[in-house]
């Protein structure tokens, strides 16, 4: 018996690095997947159906039950017909894990429009799509007085979390999501349906650029930046098991779980009175002396 038997889950960019890894363990556990998965190059261009292809082939291989599809998450209609696959091929839909991302990595001064829409497209309008289609099925067997018990789990990163130098467009998306997911996880819960986040750190088409050193493989012991250490949370948020855990937002890392905090309310003051521009400054100050200091933005 597998934690996920008889569950469906779509998983968009399905194909490579953590994606992948999720697919596979999902299918482990018994899961039916839908492999999502337009092969686009890491900054969004081409396409290659093949790679989601080859992770449904290696799935059924090992007894599981998968299939793919090739639908851009982006466009409203197809990301409906990725609803539609689960729905055709295995009666229903239980998870959606929202994947997919590209990058353009690019200093705030250099960014250009086309770059910065292309990154909020796939990633905002991408994890909104889907995940829209998915609701909407689920309102409707909830409303037909049929069980749901269905799981959205996005994927937001340190990034958003944080920060990131030469990231400007990638951080804003992520940090977007992470707010979504709050919403989602505020507005859902009276269909059956949780919301959650992850921000994962691993070895991907990504980071294996970005930190070369850091994503190193380490042979004969314990491999922090393998992907395959990331899945097996993703599964248990996607199972039975994790219908009490919402809204929250989890940083994970080769074998760490850490549970963010979100924003929250800082020191105070109060003077119950119109400030005067001259007095705000020793205000602040006093606040900046209270506060817990932030994390530092990455690469600064």
């Amino acid at each position: 018996m597998g934690i996920c038997d008889g569950r469906t889950v779509v998983i968009t960019g399905a194909a490579r690095g953590l994606g992948r890894a999720y697919a596979l363990a999902y299918a482990a556990e018994g899961a039916n997947v839908v492999v999502n998965d337009i092969g686009a190059s890491l900054a969004g261009e081409g396409r290659d159906t093949s790679a989601a292809d080859a992770v449904v082939a290696e799935i059924i291989a090992a007894g599981g039950s998968a299939v793919a599809n090739h639908e851009d998450i982006t466009d409203w209609d197809a990301a409906k017909r990725i609803v539609d696959t689960a729905i055709a091929a295995f009666g229903g839909l239980d998870v959606v894990v929202n994947n997919a991302g590209i990058v353009r990595d690019r200093m705030f001064v250099s960014s250009t429009p086309d770059e910065w829409d292309a990154t909020m497209n796939v990633h905002l309008r991408g994890h909104f799509c889907l995940s829209r289609h998915a609701v909407n099925f689920w309102r409707a067997e909830r409303a037909a007085g049929r069980p749901v018990d269905a799981r959205i789990i996005n994927t937001t990163s340190g990034a958003g979390l944080q920060g990131s130098i030469a990231q400007a467009a990638y951080s804003t998306a992520k940090g977007g999501i992470a707010a979504l997911t709050l919403v989602q996880a505020a507005e859902l819960g009276r269909y059956g349906v949780t919301a959650n986040a992850l921000a994962p750190a691993a070895r991907t088409r990504m980071t294996e650029g970005a930190f070369a050193e850091k994503m190193a493989r380490v042979e004969g012991g314990f491999d922090k930046q393998d992907p395959d250490n990331i899945a097996p949370i993703v599964v248990w948020l996607g199972s039975a098991a994790s219908a009490h855990v919402t809204g929250c937002v989890f940083e994970l890392e080769g074998g760490r779980i850490t549970l963010e905090r979100g924003w929250d309310l800082g020191p105070t003051v109060d003077q119950d009175a119109r400030w005067r521009p001259d007095q705000v400054g020793a205000a602040v100050d006093q606040l900046l002396a209270e506060r817990t200091p932030p994390r530092k933005v990455w690469g600064s």
